[in-house]
């Protein structure tokens, strides 16, 4: 049970990783080693899962034409998307919202079939299945920046003609493309926040003691003027999505 601690440039690396992520549309090309691509899957396959039932599936898509098939069938939701958001429709357009063409790596991500079958955890929060994918996605997500590499969450998309595209078993379901690659650069902030789609909303807006809408006393020393986090003061200077 015991491990040695994390020293405090270790700890310092975690909250980077956490604090310059970002979700990326913007790819160079090139290609990701196999030994880096595996160890990217393999800090996902450590994230953890409600009943370790680990219902994270991936799907590395490496065939052109398929890939060129998954970038028509975001293409044909976008502009769907795009129509239902009204006013918004043109800048909606005006956003790059994918990198399947360009990014070096392909991920699909699914829900694994006979999920059903797992009830430790989901007999009243099914949802849980969800939850525990996006921790592997959050793993992943988080390794590759360490590593260099960006990597975007592209979730515009049909599922059922994804899932058809990729021959996804009865009751299996896609919850998403991951691009992943070399990158230009990372985004100082995130690419929505730049692009003035939204603003990040204050931490202590969503935080609550005892019940629903109750301010949090956690934040009453920063209203203060105290020091409130023992993280660096640079580690989230802009946060990320």
């Amino acid at each position: 049970m015991s491990a040695a601690p994390f020293t405090e440039a270790d700890r310092a690396a975690v909250y980077r990783a956490m604090a310059q992520r970002r979700d990326m549309r913007h790819f160079s090309g090139g290609t990701v080693a196999p030994a880096v691509l595996r160890r990217l899957l393999q800090a996902a396959h450590a994230a953890p899962s409600v009943g370790f039932m680990q219902p994270w599936r991936f799907v590395r898509i490496t065939d052109g034409a398929t890939r060129q098939r998954l970038h028509g069938l975001v293409e044909a939701e976008r502009v769907l998307t795009a129509e239902a958001l009204g006013q918004r429709q043109d800048e909606f357009m005006r956003l790059k919202v994918q990198g399947v063409l360009e990014a070096a790596e392909l991920l699909a991500v699914a829900l694994c079939d006979g999920r059903e079958r797992h009830v430790f955890g989901r007999r009243t929060l099914p949802q849980m299945d969800l939850a525990s994918a996006s921790c592997a996605i959050q793993n992943l997500w988080l390794a590759a920046r360490a590593e260099g590499l960006g990597l975007g969450w592209v979730s515009i998309f049909d599922p059922a003609a994804v899932a058809r595209e990729l021959a996804l078993p009865d009751g299996a379901e896609v919850i998403a493309l991951l691009c992943l690659g070399p990158v230009p650069g990372f985004y100082e902030q995130p690419m929505l926040q730049q692009q003035r789609w939204a603003q990040r909303q204050p931490l202590h807006e969503l935080v609550f003691d005892q019940r629903w809408g109750q301010a949090s006393s956690l934040f009453a020393a920063e209203d203060s003027g105290a020091a409130a986090s023992p993280t660096p003061a640079s580690a989230w200077g802009s946060g990320g999505v």
